[in-house]
């Protein structure tokens, strides 16, 4: 029903020199809760690459979600909620509260984490951290933020009033 892209930012993943196993881990989550997966790249950490890559598929591609991995944390390098800062028109701070909430259950360094999410025209951009661990707990969080808030956010749910 919806399509996806993945982006795995990673200076080392985007050399060869580290193995992405939460890229493809997202793809595979994402094909089994119904979506189809148009593209899951690589790219480096650098800020307008990942700024050139959201506005690739927001603008161009224009797919429904887009998720990160990567580039969230405290290092100088990681740029990916700058980047996203930067294209998003409309931020959509609870999910990234939630996931740090819930993530915090598991491990106390949840809240170093500096993810955002937004929406681009009718593109929801969540950054994920770039562990695969962190992915696993991540993801499971946010099914109902995939159903509800894509149909809403695409027109296809005409009760957008409270849900119980």
């Amino acid at each position: 029903m919806f399509k996806a892209a993945v982006i795995t930012c990673s200076d080392k993943g985007s050399k060869g020199l580290r193995e992405d196993t939460s890229g493809p881990y997202i793809k595979e989550y994402l094909q089994s809760q119904g979506f189809t997966v148009i593209a899951q790249i690589m790219i480096s950490d650098d800020l307008s690459a990942i700024e050139d890559a959201l506005l690739h598929y927001t603008d161009k591609e224009v797919v429904d979600l887009i998720i990160t991995t990567g580039g969230t944390g405290f290092s100088p390098r990681d740029n990916t909620p700058e980047a996203t800062k930067k294209v998003i028109k409309r931020d959509v701070p609870g999910i990234s509260e939630m996931l740090r909430y819930e993530s915090y259950k598991v491990t106390k360094k949840a809240y170093l984490s500096r993810g955002v999410s937004g929406i681009r025209n009718r593109t929801l951009i969540i950054n994920l951290p770039g562990s695969l661990k962190a992915v696993k707990e991540n993801l499971v969080c946010l099914d109902n933020v995939f159903d509800h808030g894509l149909k809403i956010l695409k027109h296809l749910d005409t009760d957008c009033g409270e849900t119980n």
